[in-house]
Parts: structure tokens; sequence; C-alpha cells
């Protein structure tokens, strides 16, 4: 597969990357043994993803690998505790809008230290508690639980994409574009659908 595949649909695509992560999840990766060197030739001149994927920034969530990918299929934004910003947001309306992605999903994942961090609330350096207010509203929601807050906070962020972006409220209502959240096992590798 090399290309957006302009014929997929929103569900087409979503099937694709969960396939993809079965590959992985059950060590069947097969992006691996594509000729790296003809997709770079093939992506030179333009980028054509199928998928967009909001992750957290946690280098043990390698997105490409978990849903068995390659070279420019993946549209990917990251940002520790994989919320939504307005500058995330515009990132992936070009992914969906310019690039045709036709399936935005927001990725949560065990573990996770922006959450972690949020719910514990204590003092940290620098500018790190600046990811706090964007993450807080799923801590509220989980009684103190960090995984449900994670799954909260994808699933929050989701529900944001779609509400915050006439743009992509408008992909989603006319059928061109699906948004869904997931939470990533880090044990296991497997990504359940939280939607």
């Amino acid at each position: 597969m090399i290309g957006a595949q302009k014929d997929l649909t929103p569900d087409a695509a979503l099937k694709y990357l969960m396939d993809g992560n079965e590959r992985f999840a059950t060590d069947q990766i097969a992006a691996l043994g594509k000729s790296l060197n003809i997709l770079r030739q093939h992506t030179v001149e333009k980028q054509e993803p199928f998928a967009s994927v909001l992750s957290c920034a946690d280098s043990r969530v390698p997105v490409e690998l978990v849903f068995d990918q390659t070279i420019g299929h993946l549209f990917v934004v990251r940002v520790a505790g994989n919320f939504t910003t307005p500058e995330i947001i515009a990132s992936l309306e070009y992914g969906a809008a310019v690039l045709g992605t036709k399936v935005i999903l927001v990725l949560g994942h065990s573990s996770c230290g922006a959450v972690t961090a949020t719910l514990q609330g204590d003092p940290v350096p620098g500018q790190i508690s600046c990811l706090f207010s964007h993450i807080q509203p799923a801590v509220k929601k989980a009684n103190g639980d960090i995984e449900t807050a994670v799954r909260e906070n994808a699933r929050i962020q989701a529900h944001l994409l779609a509400d915050s972006s006439p743009v992509l409220a408008g992909m989603v209502r006319d059928g061109k574009l699906k948004i869904v959240s997931g939470y990533y096992d880090l044990a296991t590798g497997r990504v359940s659908l939280l939607d």
C-alpha cells in the first residue's frame, strides 16, 4: 500500500489500521519487509497517508510500528498526554482536509506519565505543568484510577476534535472522516478501540 488509498472509506481505513495492530501484537509485522528505498522514492514529491494518529510523545509508543505501517502511511501528531490544542487541531485538519486521511485515532496508552503526573498533582520542573489543564477533565472523571483516566482522556480528546473543528465535524458529517479513540496496552502491544 503506497499512498492514502483515496478509495478507502473511513471504516475501511480504521480496519486497515487495526489489522496492522493485530500483526504487531502477534509478531507478524509485514511493513518492515518493504523496501524503504522504494517507499522513500514514492513519497519524495507528496504524502498520502490513509490515517492520522494523535498519540502521546512517550517513547514506548512507536506509532508506525504499533500499526505495522511504514513511510507515508500515517500522519502522526504527538504531544505528551495526547491532548488537543489549536496547533494540534490545525495539524489534524491538514491531515484530513489536505492530505486525505480517512480516520483520526486519538491514542492513549497504559502507564502514561503525563496522565499520572496530572493525577498526582505534585510540583514538576519547568513547563511540564502546562500539560495538566488539558488532562484534568479526564482525571476528574477517573476517581483516582490512572488507567481509567488514560481512557477518559483519549475519549474526551476525540470528542473535542469533532466539536472544536468545523472542518473535521463537516468531514465526519459528510462520511469522509471518522474520529475514534483507542487505548494501547504497553504489555500486550494491543490497541483497543474505546468508541
